[in-house]
């Protein structure tokens, strides 16, 4: 499981495992991956820190990277309020009348509401980024396609190396043209924010669209077969998220969720606007059906609709509320069906690989 990249990296096995824990991130390092953490929860910089500081101590000196967001389109001089103040009022009470129908408590005065658009500003990751290249991060990730020239500089400067999430072939090209040095090919069944095109279909085109850049497959990948046909398609390695939900390194904070994660299939997700207002594939809820309702008001652009469930996403989870608890998860999810640790995840990926190199061995008859 090793490639031109992963040599160039100094990892065993061409696994990058993106986390927003770091316990997991720092567990996927250690077993011989490549740990991603993921920052957007991030918009004190002296959190991400402390989480790196931690992470530093707890890697074994192995390599990992950060994942930030940096939108495509700056926007500034527009406050969070000025934005709160474009939702119209009856999206809030069809949110209202959600909850209230499923009998989800209120919050208590001053509690966290959970997502904000503070978190998908480019200044917040460049907070981030002042903080980040104080550590010794070998790859710097960006969720919402290439980051701004400037950073792609500076991350070369500090001899970090770029990569960038691409849901098509055009998508790769053009982070090809902003000089990053890996392109993330994400295919319709990961999880999270996604485009149209299977990874099958995907990560085969945007390989030879880049070409010799190197290429990871996202989307749909948990088993070490897969891995192997990732390979065969032309990738450099694989970018692994949802797996890593159900390990026992990842602090989800609700039982309730992990229980309906192992319980899911892989039938069981959506690919909803009802998070973010973008596609995004999660678990299908009480909650994305009502969203998806065409007698509904239809889900707000981003980061309209963000804004607008951030504090009713909080209180479905403080109180697990059974109906409508969910979250961003990819069709893998039907894999994820016990709770393991993230060394045994990569004992059950590498055996697996190696299962499948001897089947196309002795379909070839060099077995």
């Amino acid at each position: 499981m090793q490639t031109e990249l992963s040599r160039k990296l100094g990892i065993e096995y061409a696994v990058f495992g993106f986390t927003p824990f770091p316990a997991v991130a720092a567990a996927i390092s250690r077993a011989g991956g490549f740990g991603v953490l993921g920052a957007v929860r991030y918009t004190a910089p002296d959190e991400l820190a402390r989480d790196l500081d931690w992470m530093q101590e707890h890697v074994d000196d192995r390599p990992y990277g950060l994942d930030v967001v940096m939108p495509a389109k700056k926007v500034e001089g527009v406050s969070e309020a000025d934005v709160e103040a474009m939702i119209p009022e009856g999206h809030r009470q069809f949110v209202h009348d959600t909850l209230a129908k499923h009998g989800v408590p209120e919050l208590a005065e001053g509690e966290a509401s959970g997502w904000r658009i503070t978190g998908w500003m480019e200044q917040v990751a460049r907070n981030q980024l002042d903080v980040a290249f104080d550590y010794p991060i070998k790859l710097l990730a960006n969720a919402l396609g290439s980051p701004p020239a400037d950073v792609i500089q500076r991350a070369h400067d500090n001899d970090v190396l770029v990569a960038a999430l691409a849901g098509s072939a055009r998508h790769a090209r053009k982070h090809a043209d902003a000089g990053i040095d890996v392109v993330v090919a994400q295919g319709y069944e990961a999880g999270g924010h996604t485009g149209e095109i299977a990874s099958m279909v995907l990560t085969p085109e945007a390989v030879e669209a880049v070409a010799p850049l190197p290429v990871l497959a996202a989307g749909g990948i948990g088993s070490g077969d897969q891995i192997a046909a990732a390979f065969a398609l032309g990738a450099q390695g694989v970018w692994l998220g949802s797996l890593w939900l159900t390990t026992t390194e990842a602090d989800m904070h609700s039982r309730a969720l992990t229980d309906k994660l192992l319980a899911a299939g892989s039938g069981d997700t959506v690919r909803s606007r009802a998070l973010t207002g973008k596609p995004a594939r999660q678990l299908r809820t009480e909650w994305t059906d009502a969203w998806d309702d065409p007698s509904g008001p239809g889900t707000l652009p981003m980061p309209l609709q963000g804004l607008l469930v951030a504090e009713a996403v909080s209180r479905i989870q403080k109180y697990e509320v059974q109906a409508l608890l969910g979250t961003p998860v990819g069709q893998i999810v039907g894999r994820m069906n016990s709770e393991r640790s993230v060394q045994a995840v990569f004992d059950d990926l590498t055996r697996g690989f190696e299962r499948a190199i001897d089947r196309v061995n002795r379909v070839a008859g060099r077995g």
